[in-house]
């Protein structure tokens, strides 16, 4: 991070509570960035980053949408996420001894947020005990004609994820046997878990539809509704006021590091 500033002379930038701002959306300007090729390494960079920085996946995932043609307007997105790097230089994602091995996992949706294409976003967070040990940020490949749709789409992403996470734990012999258990903010997309009939206006999610519910019928998940106050993934979905930010930060178990002495 210190590097990365180093290298854009930002050192001694002035801090911002948050990676992305609530108000400014993402629009094409036509006034093309006059270095394309910064753009995409800083952007790489930030990539990187995100491996340890989960509160930084949203942000970084909307600048990269942008790597065949950035204009200034996405370079001054990319100054401000490095000005939020400066405030947040010392922190990182904590793993702590966990006495539970479950697996619970937050699924969200912001549904059709991109201005451009009204594409959705999808966001979810893989906990195992009290550890965040996976999450993802990213744009859905297809338009959703509802929110049940773009909630459903975002919970087969995590469901495959879960999937992943309980195959490995199985071949290292540490599963503990127990369901996964889903948190979605969509009831919309609960029901559809659970109900066995299929109804006309969801009939374009069939393949994302059984996916899910297979697993849900055969007790590998389950699938529960969770109140938009308590849903972690809304973090990685869309911008949110700073205090909200903060909140949702530190649940992902990004927190400040002392340094050593």
């Amino acid at each position: 991070m210190s590097d990365l500033l180093g290298r854009l002379g930002m050192i001694d930038c002035k801090p911002l509570a948050t990676p992305a701002a609530v108000t400014k959306a993402v629009t094409l300007s036509d006034e093309l960035f006059d270095n394309p090729t910064q753009y995409r390494r800083v952007v790489g960079a930030l990539q990187y980053l995100t491996i340890t920085r989960p509160d930084l996946s949203y942000a970084v995932n909307r600048l990269c949408q942008f790597m065949h043609a950035p204009t200034v307007d996405h370079w001054s997105l990319v100054k401000r996420v490095l000005r939020y790097i400066k405030g947040t230089i010392h922190y990182g994602l904590r793993l702590t001894p966990s006495s539970s091995t479950t697996i619970h996992a937050f699924s969200d949706s912001d549904w059709a947020g991109c201005p451009i294409d009204r594409k959705s976003t999808s966001g979810f967070a893989v906990y195992l005990g009290s550890n965040l040990i996976s999450w993802l940020s990213k744009k859905q490949r297809t338009i959703a004609r509802s929110s049940t749709e773009a909630e459903y789409k975002a919970l087969a992403d995590v469901s495959a994820e879960v999937t992943w996470v309980v195959s490995l734990l199985r071949e290292l012999g540490l599963h503990s046997g127990q369901p996964a258990t889903l948190w979605c903010d969509n009831l919309g997309a609960t029901y559809l878990c659970a109900n066995p009939v299929f109804h006309a206006r969801t009939k374009h999610v069939e393949i994302d539809y059984h996916f899910v519910r297979d697993k849900v019928a055969s007790g590998d998940f389950v699938v529960n509704y969770v109140s938009t106050a308590d849903q972690l993934a809304d973090i990685l979905t869309k911008p949110l006021p700073a205090p909200r930010f903060a909140t949702l930060r530190d649940k992902l178990n990004v927190v400040l590091h002392q340094p050593l002495a």
